[in-house]
């Protein structure tokens, strides 16, 4: 008769932050507003370690997910952050020894995309799910999404600007005439590949649009980029991501902007964390970026700036007349 190994008593132990399996594949069925259907989910599940308990019990962290997704065929959830959820009640009800649960999802998810000329293609996403919380305090819950696109340096594109006017003159233009010229056109910079991720917590029983937070991230990045492009449609997407320079600070202010303007029935104390990660085509290095703020404090930056350029507006009128 086998003993239960992972119950002996330590007498000299250490608690142990997170205890737990990772890289679960597992297929859920979703039901959600604008999406229906399997997801593959690769699932990760923690639970602490008190100091005096030698081991967690692995196996009964993959009968909760074995159940929870079989129980997603049948009764599909509501969204990944609620199976999230679920797992985590189950995990702190079968490890009586734990204080902390936290359940991870990553989930691939594809979305129609309409290329430049109009090519109609199946585009992929990753879909980002997660719950949290201590016993008797209430659990977490995060939704989000990560997009790829494609960002242009605005500054290599004004050093080479510059270059263009200095190549007009020495044709005869006029320098006014070189400046317009040179600020019409599309100028080479170098690119880099962005990555952009936003999630956001809810509390209560809203549900967050994903294919809007898709939509956000994509349209903070200097272009969208697809999986088949022909050579018009890439040349269309160059044309206009370099004509929509941005730097990696650019992308998440303008996500931060686009959250705030898209998810006005969020409340105040719901937690936004933006991150756009640029990799460097011409260094060795990437260029990162992130704001982790409440949803409040997004609305009173957005509601400061907007009254700053109002002033600056009404300013430069007065002054004018």
């Amino acid at each position: 008769m086998f003993g239960d190994v992972q119950a002996r008593r330590l007498t000299n132990g250490f608690k142990l932050t997170r205890v737990g399996v990772t890289g679960v594949k597992k297929q859920v069925t979703v039901r959600r507003k604008g999406m229906q259907g399997c997801l593959n989910c690769i699932i990760d599940v923690y639970v602490d370690l008190p100091s005096n308990q030698r081991g967690s019990h692995l196996s009964r962290n993959l009968e909760i997910i074995s159940e929870a997704v079989e129980m997603s065929v049948s009764q599909p959830v509501g969204g990944l952050e609620i199976l999230c959820r679920d797992v985590c009640k189950e995990l702190l009800e079968r490890h009586e020894y734990a204080t902390y649960a936290e359940v991870s999802i990553i989930a691939d998810y594809f979305l129609n995309r309409t290329g430049p000329s109009g090519r109609i293609s199946k585009e992929s996403f990753k879909l980002m799910a997660q719950a949290y919380g201590k016993r008797g305090n209430g659990l977490r819950k995060i939704i989000g999404a990560q997009a790829i696109g494609m960002t242009a340096c605005p500054c290599a594109q004004e050093i080479m600007r510059d270059m263009v006017r200095k190549e007009l003159l020495t044709l005869g233009l006029s320098p006014e005439e070189a400046f317009e010229f040179a600020k019409r056109l599309p100028v080479a910079t170098h690119n880099q590949r962005g990555r952009g991720m936003i999630s956001i917590q809810v509390c209560d029983r809203r549900c967050v649009s994903l294919d809007e937070i898709i939509k956000i991230i994509e349209r903070s990045m200097s272009s969208r980029v697809f999986g088949l492009l022909k050579r018009p449609d890439e040349a269309l997407v160059v044309q206009r991501a370099h004509n929509n320079p941005k730097f990696v600070e650019d992308c998440v202010r303008t996500m931060a902007q686009k959250v705030v303007e898209s998810f006005k029935y969020l409340p105040d104390d719901a937690v936004i964390v933006l991150k756009q990660i640029n990799e460097e085509s011409i260094h060795q290095h990437n260029a990162f970026a992130e704001r982790s703020a409440t949803m409040g404090e997004l609305r009173a930056e957005l509601g400061a700036e907007d009254s700053a350029r109002a002033n600056a507006s009404k300013s430069e009128v007065e002054k004018n007349d």
